[in-house]
């Protein structure tokens, strides 16, 4: 698209636009509809249909393929500008867990359906406000990535819904005590409400026929309307660049930025597959078993959460939509430009601590020393880096049940700021080491801290490379061995 004027791009996207904006103004229709009739929430229903009105005059904007006139249906070139500017990979990182802690912290907020709505036509509306930017409509309408676009959009729909149905269990669950008080029967999970038996033949064949119906529609249309996505035939004389994985290996190239291969491609893949089958065996808790819960299991919650979300989807989204050319960073607006170099010094710990801090040279052993003082001389080089990573694995897991001794005697009840408040139970919130250890013994409990240390390394790693361009912790090039 790059190679088109402003004035031919926008003509050439004329139609897809007004289709898009016809589609949501439909959606919101719809909604007002069932606003009105069902639920008898007439203001609303007005609300969302004005929205369905706006929508139809973006459309017609779109469609009349005007510059000026699709200006007034564009993001403005001052705020993508500020965007790009703003973006960096840390930014992208952190914010990412940011905004999973605070979603999780106001979850009885997020999963009114009102609100998730609104979330949903606020995210379609600026995708649609971006797609007159030729640099973000190129990304977005390759034919490789849009079907990621849509597994983001069903991802936060399953991802929303589930939760709904959590809270609303939980919500139940927090009455229990009163109705027992009052001599009346707890309440249990809907899911037990619910469990209506449906016979297989016809009713569960009649839905998989009709979904099947349905897909093959669905494939058909989107042949038609979107070329395969092949390229020429590899050639090692000729390579794409950038030179991508498939989408779902993507977060495991863009963890290779970080550690050596055997770490990113050998190690951390086991260590998912392994924690998972330990799963099974270090897990005590046995509540939330065949219903929806976040308050009687938060702590696997949020690690399952920051684990695929976080530290996997997030990768995926980051090496599809924002990494281009030489694997660099870019922002959502901005050029893909393979002319783009970004000068880093990467530095290991090691250098930061013999030659930044105390200012000598890296230690080496004399040339024509045997191998065992060559090894004791790696040894001592990498000290730093040893000490840290053993500390961090080691003297982590028990420091964690001291500190969850301490936190315990924090009451979040007492703080009048809802702020605080919630920050005091986040505090108090570390004090679920110390009941694990309680609970599991000595062995279950350092593995799964353990797997919890191993997890939560891959963020400190690429905050400590994007910020202070920290290489590796340990760097043993003579054997191959970085960590």
């Amino acid at each position: 698209m790059h190679h088109l004027t402003e004035a031919e791009f926008l003509n050439s996207i004329r139609g897809f636009l007004g289709s898009y904006y016809v589609c949501l103004a439909l959606m919101n229709g719809i909604a007002a509809i069932y606003l009105w009739k069902e639920l008898k929430r007439t203001g609303t229903a007005i609300f969302w249909l004005v929205a369905s009105a706006v929508l139809m005059i973006m459309s017609a904007l779109a469609l009349s393929g005007n510059a000026d006139l699709i200006r007034w249906i564009s993001l403005p070139q001052s705020i993508r500008d500020a965007i790009d500017g703003f973006m960096n990979p840390t930014v992208y990182t952190v914010g990412s867990l940011v905004g999973l802690g605070t979603m999780f912290v106001m979850r009885r907020f997020f999963v009114r359906p009102m609100v998730a709505w609104t979330m949903l036509n606020l995210s379609l509306l600026l995708m649609g406000m971006s797609m007159t930017d030729a640099d973000f409509a190129a990304i977005v309408l390759k034919p490789d990535n849009v079907p990621i676009v849509a597994m983001v959009f069903l991802l936060g729909f399953f991802t929303w819904l589930s939760a709904s149905k959590a809270v609303k269990n939980d919500d139940r669950f927090r009455l229990n005590p009163d109705r027992i008080a009052r001599g009346e029967e707890p309440l249990g999970p809907l899911e037990l409400e619910e469990n209506e038996k449906v016979l297989v033949w016809p009713d569960l064949v009649y839905t998989e026929l009709i979904c099947m119906v349905a897909l093959t529609a669905l494939l058909l249309v989107w042949a038609i309307g979107l070329q395969a996505p092949l390229e020429e035939p590899a050639s090692a004389v000729k390579t794409p660049n950038p030179s991508k994985a498939p989408w779902y290996f993507l977060g495991l190239q863009e963890m290779l930025v970080y550690f050596d291969p055997w770490m990113a491609g050998v190690v951390l893949p086991s260590l998912v597959l392994f924690g998972l089958m330990a799963i099974p065996f270090i897990d005590y808790n046995k509540d939330g078993n065949g219903y929806y819960t976040i308050d009687q299991r938060k702590f696997a919650y949020v690690i399952f959460q920051v684990g695929f979300l976080v530290m996997w989807v997030t990768l995926i989204v980051m090496g599809t939509f924002l990494r281009g050319p030489n694997w660099n960073f870019f922002g959502t607006y901005e050029t893909w430009d393979p002319h783009k170099v970004e000068a880093l010094n990467n530095v290991d710990l090691s250098q930061y601590f013999w030659i930044g801090m105390l200012g000598t040279g890296m230690p080496m052993a004399p040339a024509d020393a045997g191998m065992f003082t060559k090894i004791l001389y790696i040894i001592y080089r990498e000290a730093p880096g040893i000490l840290l990573v053993t500390g961090y694995l080691v003297v982590m897991p028990p420091l964690l049940v001291v500190i969850g001794g301490i936190v315990e005697k924090v009451d979040p009840e007492k703080r009048r700021n809802p702020v605080s408040r919630a920050i005091a139970s986040m505090i108090r919130g570390m004090g679920i080491f110390r009941q694990h250890y309680k609970r599991m013994g000595f062995l279950r409990y350092m593995v799964m801290v353990n797997l919890f240390l191993m997890m939560t390394m891959l963020p400190i790693k690429m905050v400590l490379r994007w910020t202070i361009n920290l290489k590796y912790f340990i760097s043993i090039p003579e054997y191959f061995l970085n960590f």
